[in-house]
């Protein structure tokens, strides 16, 4: 018997510019890198031959998310509303974004994890933790799957949230979840079924 679900294809935004890759830049809205759009355009072209065509597509607040996914519907996959999921959002780093990386170091209360400047409890001030965001996302994921009940749902994110979502679907811990390296413009697949949560793909077509 087949199962009936939502089906997420998450995608990490294109890569940032080079000012903002020296910096934690968190919920800041950064450029993209205008040489490597250009360059990864045949990426672009993939995407949008595999998203399924009657997608529901969501974006977060942040142009970098909208911006990537102008771009892969520019490849080819064509026009659709691109709708605003505030809920997939970065984790925010607070009164830290804006900071050099070495300057952020100095300011932790714990040590750093061995992938990701911040422990997955270590809350900037005014920010979220990697615990925090995992707590948000996975709401806002299970919304969207009541949302769209056996559809297809895009969303083009982020590093963290994306990330997140995995740790949801997995009910692992936030350090556990920063082990989890999302390449920018890489498709994850996850699965709400009535069983439960199924991870498909993480890191496709990087």
């Amino acid at each position: 018997m087949a199962h009936h679900g939502t089906h997420f294809w998450l995608i990490r935004h294109a890569l940032v510019a080079e000012n903002a890759r020296a910096m934690l830049y968190g919920t800041m809205d950064v450029e993209l890198c205008p040489h490597t759009l250009e360059r990864q355009k045949p990426d672009y072209q993939a995407l949008a031959n595999t998203l399924p065509r009657t997608a529901h597509w969501y974006v977060t607040p942040l142009m970098r998310t909208r911006h990537t996914a102008e771009a892969i519907l520019n490849a080819g996959y064509g026009e659709t509303e691109l709708r605003i999921s505030s809920g997939m959002i970065e984790q925010s780093m607070g009164d830290w974004q804006g900071l050099a990386h070495a300057d952020v170091h100095q300011r932790l209360a714990q040590p750093a994890h061995p992938f990701w400047p911040l422990a997955g409890t270590e809350r900037p001030p005014n920010g979220e933790s990697m615990q925090d965001t995992i707590a948000r996302v996975g709401p806002t994921m299970e919304h969207l799957a009541q949302l769209h009940p056996g559809q297809d749902v895009v969303i083009v994110s982020h590093g963290g949230a994306i990330r997140a979502a995995i740790a949801h679907a997995l009910g692992i811990a936030a350090d556990n979840a920063l082990h989890i390296s999302i390449q920018n413009i890489s498709l994850t697949k996850l699965d709400r079924l009535p069983e439960g949560w199924r991870v498909n793909t993480v890191n496709g077509l990087v």
